[in-house]
């Protein structure tokens, strides 16, 4: 998720991103705040679990659908792609419906407890698949419920957490979804490969093998659905329903303070004026005096049919449906089917093969998480672009001479590393710069709108890219990664001719970059409000306060 950048009031102190940028000094950003303020650090771990779910069931169906035991029980539809395909892909396709689901009954019946009753739909999911007969139909519903699950709380995780943080760590929590995501990943890799050896390999190969690394999903499961119970409800939904001094109280809880300390005054009064705006603006645009649900779609339409903000709407869901497009899910959903593609034979060595995907994955999204706010957006999605691009070129290539048998094991070796290139190439770019740019794209009053749909729209992607990958696979085999290729050289193209460089600029400048003076209207409102309720002034004794011990500490050191 994007920092807010710096907006300056005509006088008095900052009551916008300047102000936001204070704080977040003296909490210490990043990695370094995180120590110190251990308490909303604990609770978004908890709530990351979600991410933990999201990411080990992405993995581990890949895993499933090579191993003996499973393959002999539904020969019948996977030996049709098209039918393989779906059996994947449904779980995108339900995904998608519950992340546009999640918003509006997370605003009526809170986050905690949207992540509570997702978590039991996604349990209900997995065990209709563990539970499974011969039929395979009990595969199907479940992975489209367990999909309604993983949507939601994918994006309900981030939501959370960032309403739960100090701006010092906002970025930071929020990019504990990316890790936790590709921790999941790589463990449901490591446990498919340790329960691929149960009762043995080939045919004799026990039915616990694929129940139980599918099974283990409840665990996670269990323990989100019964601890969010008991998780704090976010201070902005607090404010939403009209819960002032609950949210107040909620405040200084998480940031370990006082209710009178001059930071938590300043966060639940800004929360105030973010209400404030919200129902003044319905009432001067759509004359309705709340935010409805007719508010609501109206907005959405406004999304639509402004000239200035569908071209932001274009560029934030384009960087999504690239992402999909450069082919992250078509490996890791069939990174066994693909190594055996390339010469990897005997479904062990796949699985194992895979694994090392998981860590890589893993191990390179530590440094986006850390560092991705230090470079610019251009070079970086271009660099991944350009290194992706080289890398599905490469294999193709090697594929093209030296498949299928691949007796010349060097080259086979080859294209695993090539692979594994990849992976790390779209680790520390794509993976989490897309979700960057559509955060970054849009107008505060539009963010959470202009997300939602370029979020539906990676999921749609990514339900897209894993019905037609086995099919491509099996029909024009090294030329599935020429058309990955050619939307890595798209993406390229988007980085550097479309994406225009947002990071550091303020929302005014990004306003004038599109054209669009929506925004300075929504940063006047707030100003006003802030002035209004005295927000100007909290952020006033908090800066003389900041002066003053300034100054005693150049005292002491002179």
């Amino acid at each position: 998720m994007a920092s807010e950048a710096p907006t300056k009031s005509e006088a008095g102190p900052p009551v916008g991103g300047d102000f936001e940028a204070l704080l977040t000094q003296r909490q210490n950003e990043g990695w370094r705040g995180l120590f110190k303020n251990g308490r909303a650090l604990s609770l978004a771990l908890f709530a990351s679990l979600g991410g933990v779910l999201y990411g080990y069931n992405q993995g581990v169906f890949g895993q499933v659908q090579v191993m003996s035991n499973f393959v002999n029980r539904y020969t019948v539809t996977l030996t049709n792609p098209d039918t393989k395909a779906l059996l994947t892909s449904i779980l995108e396709l339900g995904a998608m419906v519950g992340a546009l689901t999640a918003g509006p009954l997370a605003d009526k019946y809170s986050r905690k407890y949207s992540i509570s009753a997702w978590s039991l739909v996604f349990m209900v999911g997995t065990a209709i698949q563990v539970g499974a007969n011969s039929s395979v139909a009990c595969i199907y519903v479940g992975r489209f419920v367990g999909g309604l699950g993983v949507g939601a709380i994918s994006m309900l995780v981030p939501m959370f957490n960032a309403e739960l943080a100090p701006p010092g760590i906002r970025g930071s929590l929020v990019a504990l979804q990316q890790l936790a995501i590709t921790f999941g990943i790589l463990v449901s890799y490591w446990i498919a490969y340790g329960t691929n050896y149960i009762g043995g390999t080939g045919d004799s190969q026990s039915i616990a093998a694929w129940r139980i690394p599918l099974g283990l999903q409840l665990v996670p499961g269990l323990i989100l659905c019964v601890g969010a119970i008991f998780l704090p409800f976010s201070p902005r939904w607090l404010m939403l329903k009209g819960r002032e001094e609950e949210c107040l109280t909620t405040l200084a809880m998480l940031r370990h303070s006082t209710e009178d300390a001059p930071e938590v005054q300043y966060e639940f009064r800004a929360l105030q004026a973010e209400r404030l705006v919200e129902r003044e603006a319905a009432k001067e645009r759509y004359g309705y005096e709340d935010v409805n649900l007719r508010v609501n779609l109206l907005e959405y339409k406004r999304l639509f049919t402004t000239k200035p903000l569908l071209h932001r709407l274009m560029l934030g869901a384009g960087a999504q449906a690239l992402q999909q497009w450069t082919g992250i899910n078509a490996i890791i959903y069939y990174a066994p089917t693909i190594f055996e593609s390339i010469g990897l034979s005997g479904g062990t060595i796949g699985l194992l093969a895979t694994g090392v995907v998981g860590i890589v994955n893993f191990v390179f999204t530590f440094p986006a998480v850390l560092f991705v706010d230090n470079f610019g957006r251009k070079p970086i999605l271009a660099w991944g672009e350009a290194n992706m691009a080289i890398s599905h070129a490469t294999v193709a290539a090697i594929i093209a001479v030296y498949g299928p048998g691949f007796e010349n094991k060097a080259a086979g070796n080859g294209a695993v590393f090539m692979i594994y290139w990849y992976i790390a190439n779209f680790a520390v770019t794509w993976g989490p710069l897309a979700w960057v740019v559509s955060a970054e794209v849009f107008p505060l009053d539009m963010r959470a709108k202009g997300m939602s749909v370029s979020s539906a729209t990676n999921w749609l992607m990514n339900f897209t890219v894993a019905m037609v990958t086995p099919h491509m696979i099996s029909s024009i085999g090294y030329k599935t990664y020429i058309v990955f290729m050619c939307f890595c050289i798209v993406g390229f193209f988007y980085s550097v001719f479309l994406l225009p460089e947002l990071k550091g600029l303020s929302l005014e400048e990004i306003d004038r970059v599109f054209h669009d003076d929506s925004g300075a209207e929504d940063r006047q409102r707030r100003e006003r409000i802030a002035k209004q309720i005295g927000l100007d002034k909290v952020a006033a004794d908090i800066q003389h306060k900041e002066r003053t011990n300034n100054g005693t500490d150049a005292g002491r050191l002179a």
